[in-house]
């Protein structure tokens, strides 16, 4: 499909609305955002003519939101998150199930801890029309569990999780830590990162992020050695906004680019196909992108080659999806060409 420049069209995957701009190699297209100050290259089948759009389901507010099931491919084997993250808390994630059409059906719901502290758990979960389940027990400390659907329908019916924590110290049980959740659709579909542990996309909600903050405070006294060299340094130098030695010299140690040609990440790509090429790719973005935002740099470096674009789409639909991105970019350097995307973070 041909789009001419001017042409209003939306992005399936995110339902953002943009604006094309110009017409780029490998078929793709390049498009503004309406609302923020970024240009992205994107596929004609991954865009839509506003004029064009199908008819909106009757859902009262996530009209145009449906989600699409991504092609099935051969998924690469990749490193579970919470190895090298920082630890987000107790989160929410709603996981979606995909009917044979492509269109969501439901959501999987999951609790997800990946901190060091096991917690007791007592929820509700609920919308509208009456409570859909309530449950107590024991979530371990890098963990997951699964505590219930929800389906797509129920979105508009204003699901509600009510929960509350206590947690597990050597002092014993913490005080309880409460959360009401209110599930709105507009901003529902904002929320879309790789959930830790399941290590799948999915639609994730904070629950509890200082997780320590709220733990029992161990009260065992400290030895004479240990007060000594607590309180014998300088009450300020120029590392108190930094957390540890480590971090300084991580920081300093850190890359500002990746470079994502196959051939730089694994050793033998004879037995590779192209989507596990793409996978590993994706699995080595994400990876440094989280890394980067952990660490709080300023800017980073994507290199991804010229191609046929897929690569460089794919990643450009992911930073959409990214809070912590500000804007990015993929103009014309004097050293990576067209070859690199730049990401600046908030």
């Amino acid at each position: 499909m041909v789009f001419a420049i001017g042409t209003k069209v939306k992005l399936l995957h995110t339902g953002d609305i943009a604006v094309v701009t110009h017409w780029l190699d490998g078929g793709m297209i390049q498009v503004r955002v309406v609302g923020d100050d970024m240009e992205i290259p994107v596929f004609p089948e991954d865009v839509v003519r506003i004029e064009e759009e199908l008819p909106k389901v009757k859902a009262k507010v996530v009209q145009g939101k449906q989600e699409k099931a991504p092609e099935v491919r051969p998924q690469a084997k990749t490193e579970i998150q919470y190895a090298i993250l920082k630890s987000q808390g107790i989160q929410l994630a709603f996981e979606p199930m995909f009917r044979h059409d492509g269109t969501t059906e439901k959501y999987h719901v999951h609790i997800i801890n990946d901190t060091k502290y096991d917690v007791l758990y007592d929820y509700e979960f609920s919308i509208e029309s009456g409570i859909l389940k309530t449950d107590n027990g024991k979530l371990s400390s890098i963990s997951v569990i699964k505590v219930g659907d929800l389906s797509y329908d129920q979105l508009n019916d204003t699901p509600v999780f009510d929960i509350e924590c206590k947690i597990i110290t050597t002092e014993g049980l913490g005080e309880p830590i409460h959360k009401n959740l209110k599930i709105k659709p507009k901003s529902f579909f904002t929320k879309v990162k790789t959930a830790p542990l399941l290590n799948r996309q999915a639609h994730l909600f904070k629950l509890f992020e200082n997780l320590q903050n709220e733990a029992v405070k161990e009260s065992a006294a400290e030895d004479l050695e240990t007060y000594t060299k607590r309180y014998a340094q300088p009450t300020t130098t120029w590392l108190d906004n930094v957390k540890d030695t480590h971090e300084v010299v991580e920081l300093s140690t850190f890359q500002p680019e990746i470079d994502l040609h196959i051939e730089k990440l694994v050793n033998n790509i004879n037995k590779l196909n192209n989507a596990d090429i793409l996978n590993i790719q994706l699995s080595h973005f994400e990876k440094y992108i989280d890394k980067a935002i952990q660490m709080g740099v300023e800017r980073v470096f994507i290199i991804h080659g010229v191609g046929a674009g897929r690569l460089r789409s794919s990643i450009a639909t992911r930073l959409l999806q990214m809070q912590e991105v500000k804007t990015f970019k993929n103009e014309y350097h004097p050293r990576y060409g067209y070859g690199a995307t730049e990401v600046i973070f908030n």
